[in-house]
């Protein structure tokens, strides 16, 4: 594993146009330095913080995603939004076909994390980090079988740019797989995620981590973000096909999986 380091810049190629994208509208208004700032923050707590307010449903929706990568051949994958590498472990835990990943973020203290946990876990030999933008990540043309990322894609400053460089980063017939938070069709449910997400949610985070902004940004992050239906139409538009969108936990979060056809 090698330590987190800026990526080389690439042009990138395979871009899809912009024009007439399914509902758009500004996903995160914050700059990439400002999210960079906020998560370099809340790192130490980010693993906690991520199970307590999830109740521990996270650890079943990461397995979900693993489980839904190719078993069958030899693998090299790429986990964008990194993070401290829940995901990332994940996947090579439950998939010993993937010989090789590299997990990607922006974030300098939640790398550091992240190589240690890769250490502790033993996998460090099938692993490499990157310190890069999800948007622009350096990395070269059609690198990778698999792309992931989890929770990651709401927080760009443009969905759109971030699914075109998966696409790019991505072989011919490889798979993306993108698990993110969704709000749930059922009126009853969804009116008491919101209650949870706008007020017990940035409590919580405040409590845990001591940070009094922590969190606050995520009820916003989700209500903001595309719905199903409009983020599956964003992917096709982004060049992906047989794109599927697969909601858990009433509809909390989804996992959407997608080819480069």
């Amino acid at each position: 594993m090698t330590d987190p380091k800026p990526a080389s810049k690439i042009s990138g190629s395979n871009r899809a146009s912009k024009q007439n994208l399914p509902n758009p509208k500004p996903v995160n208004n914050s700059s990439g330095n400002a999210v960079c700032r906020m998560f370099d923050s809340i790192a130490p707590y980010y693993v906690i913080l991520n199970h307590v307010l999830s109740f521990g449903w996270d650890f079943l929706w990461r397995r979900k995603l693993a489980k839904a990568v190719n078993k069958n051949k030899k693998l090299k994958v790429l986990d964008l939004a990194t993070g401290t590498g829940d995901l990332l472990i994940s996947l090579l835990r439950r998939n010993p076909n993937i010989t090789e990943a590299v997990g990607l973020d922006i974030s300098e203290n939640m790398l550091a994390l992240c190589r240690d946990r890769i250490a502790k876990h033993k996998l460090t030999d099938r692993v490499s980090l990157v310190r890069s933008d999800a948007a622009d990540s350096g990395l070269p043309d059609e690198s990778f079988d698999v792309v992931t990322m989890g929770f990651g894609i709401r927080n760009t400053p443009d969905a759109f740019e971030t699914l075109s460089e998966i696409h790019r980063l991505l072989r011919q017939g490889g798979t993306a797989l993108i698990l993110e938070f969704s709000l749930p069709t059922n009126r009853i449910i969804r009116k008491c995620y919101l209650l949870y997400l706008r007020n017990f949610v940035p409590l919580l985070g405040r409590l845990l981590s001591g940070d009094k902004n922590a969190y606050r940004y995520l009820n916003t992050s989700v209500e903001n973000f595309y719905g199903m239906d409009d983020f599956s139409a964003l992917m096709r538009k982004a060049g992906f096909s047989d794109v599927i969108a697969a909601p858990l936990t009433f509809g909390i979060v989804c996992i959407y999986k997608a080819s480069k056809a």
